[in-house]
This record gives C-alpha cells, sequence and structure tokens, in this order.
C-alpha cells in the first residue's frame, strides 16, 4: 500500500497550491482521509479530512476558509487546495488513510511520504 503525495513547491504569500494524493495497492473508497503538516522543530499537526464518500469534511481552525479537501474515489485521490497561503503554512504535508469511514484528526493507519510547501513572505 502507498501514498504517493505531490503538488508541493515554493509560492509567496497569498498564493495557492494544489496538493494530490494517489493510493495505490488497496482502495480507500471506504476510508476518511487526511492531511496532516510538519513544520521544523513542531509536531505534526491536522489539516483536513474528509469522510469515505466526500460529503463531509473537517478543518483546523488556523486553515478555515482557505484550504478545501476534496476526493476522487474512482481514481482513489484526495486532494487539498490551498489558497491564501501563509508563511506559517510552510510545512512538509503528508496524506493518511483513516481505519474509520468518517474523517477525524486520529485513527490514520497508512501515511504518504509527504510533499513540502514552502511559502515566502
Amino acid at each position: 500500500v502507498q501514498l504517493q503525495a505531490s503538488g508541493g513547491g515554493l509560492v509567496q504569500a497569498g498564493g495557492s497550491l494544489r496538493l494530490s494524493c494517489a493510493a495505490s495497492g488497496r482502495t480507500f473508497s471506504n476510508n476518511a482521509m487526511g492531511w496532516f503538516r510538519q513544520a521544523p522543530g513542531e509536531e505534526r499537526e491536522f489539516v483536513a479530512g474528509v469522510n469515505w464518500s466526500g460529503g463531509l469534511t473537517s478543518y483546523a481552525d488556523s486553515v478555515k476558509g482557505r484550504f478545501t479537501i476534496s476526493r476522487d474515489n474512482a481514481k482513489n485521490t484526495v486532494y487539498l487546495q490551498m489558497n491564501s497561503l501563509k508563511p506559517d503554512d510552510t510545512a512538509v504535508y503528508h496524506c493518511a488513510a483513516s481505519r474509520y469511514p468518517v474523517a477525524a484528526n486520529y485513527g490514520y493507519d497508512y501515511w504518504g511520504q509527504g510533499t513540502l510547501v514552502t511559502v515566502s513572505s
């Protein structure tokens, strides 16, 4: 089982990026998916989650109104659209698959390798 995240890069503050996470080895259409991030010297934190169908989402307060998580079960892929980026959003972003159908900030068993997002001021 592999979760391959992509789409990171360097962007100026106020800009946008779209992260993708493609799963292979098994389908996660019955599982919630999430995005987490870890900045240098910081603990990993929950960013956003989406339930198995894509109909329910949850976000960290720090990204509400700026980030949007979505999924395409036909492609076994989850996305994170990030708008109005801030330097504080700089981190390695990881996607993860939950053992549960409903998104939360816990219960994730499968992790991707991460993609680096750097936001310059």
